[in-house]
Parts: structure tokens; sequence; C-alpha cells
């Protein structure tokens, strides 16, 4: 009876090579108008579009034919989402560091006196440029950064932990969270303006 393709087997069987090309063919102009009302830019709504059917492929290729519309929609969304996150994070570490002082103490966390930026940089392709361009800049400066300094900056600015959950993501006090934080925004701010790089 299990072996009957024509009876109910469908719902359990998983989908081919051809049945997921189908699938993807099918979908893919649709989810394009999905991403692009989104994050309104064409190509940011290709690259999400592409990297949405990749996961797909990659890890639920195998799943049944019947599942793949919901994974896809799943997926789709998170990568959205994943792309609202890198705005706002890097979004976040530009206004921090044009908001840096310097007078600020080595106990203090610059999230602290951190202005609200809740404007998106995707209206204007020149300022989205630039920010890319810095954001690049501090990422490559970030590299260099002591361990433990590295960690609870993306701790704190990355994942967007609170003081509390980075001190126990860390093992340490929330007052060395604090000063590391600050040492190394003064580090980045530092390498940055020897670049050349005014905030």
């Amino acid at each position: 009876m299990g072996n009957n393709p024509g009876n109910g087997v469908r719902t359990s069987s998983l989908a081919s090579r051809s049945e997921l090309s189908d699938f993807l063919a099918g979908v893919e102009r649709r989810a394009f108008k999905q991403a692009l009302f989104a994050v309104r830019d064409e190509d940011t709504a290709l690259d999400i579009v592409q990297d949405t059917m990749l996961k797909l492929s990659e890890k639920y290729g195998g799943r049944p034919a019947n599942e793949l519309p919901l994974l896809f929609q799943r997926i789709l969304q998170n990568t959205i989402r994943d792309f609202y996150r890198r705005q706002k994070v890097r979004s976040t570490w530009t206004t921090l560091f044009s908001s840096f002082s310097s007078s600020d103490d080595d106990d203090s966390d610059p999230l602290d006196s951190l202005p609200t930026h809740e404007h998106s940089p995707l209206g204007n392709p020149h300022g989205s440029l630039e920010q890319s361009q810095v954001v690049a800049a501090i990422e490559k400066e970030i590299e260099k950064l002591p361990p433990r300094q590295r960690e609870a900056f993306l701790l704190r600015y990355w994942e967007e932990l609170d003081i509390a959950e980075t001190a126990i993501a860390m093992g340490c006090s929330e007052g060395s969270v604090k000063t590391h934080c600050s040492r190394a925004t003064h580090t980045l701010a530092v390498a940055l303006k020897a670049k050349g790089i005014e905030l």
C-alpha cells in the first residue's frame, strides 16, 4: 500500500531535482516583488532572493515537495530580517563613532550616550555608499583589536546584548564589559582618524 505511487504518497515523497527547479522558477518573480517591497532596492532584493533560493536548495532540497512553499517563505523572511538587522547595526556603528567623545573614561559604556538613530540609509544611495566604506574600514580595524575587547564590542554592538548579558557570555563582570567596550571604541576611533575618516 505504501509503495503505490498514486495513493497519497505525494505528501511524504521527497522533492525531485526537477520539482525543486520548477518550484524555484515559479516562485522567483513573486519573491523578488516581496523582497523589493521590503528593501526598496532592486540589487539588494535580487541578492536576498538568490540567497533564499540557495539556502532552500542546500538545506531543504530533499524535503517533501509540499513543504517547500512554507520553508521558502520562512527563509525569505529571515533573510530580509537579517538584512535589516545588519543595516541597523551598521548604522549604529557609524553613529557610535560620529558621536564618539574622547573625554569618556575607561569605565563608561559608549552606548549610554548614543543617540537613537532610526532612519535607514536606503533612500540615499550616496550616503549608503559612504556608510558602507566606513563600515568596511571599521570591520578591518575590529579584526586588529585584542580578543577580549573584540568579543565585548561584537557582543554589544553586533549581537545587541545588553551589558549584563555580555558579562554572562564572557564570564566577567559588567564593569569589565564596559571597560573592554570603551577601550575598543577609543582604539577604533583613533585608528579611523589616522585613516582620515572623520565621522
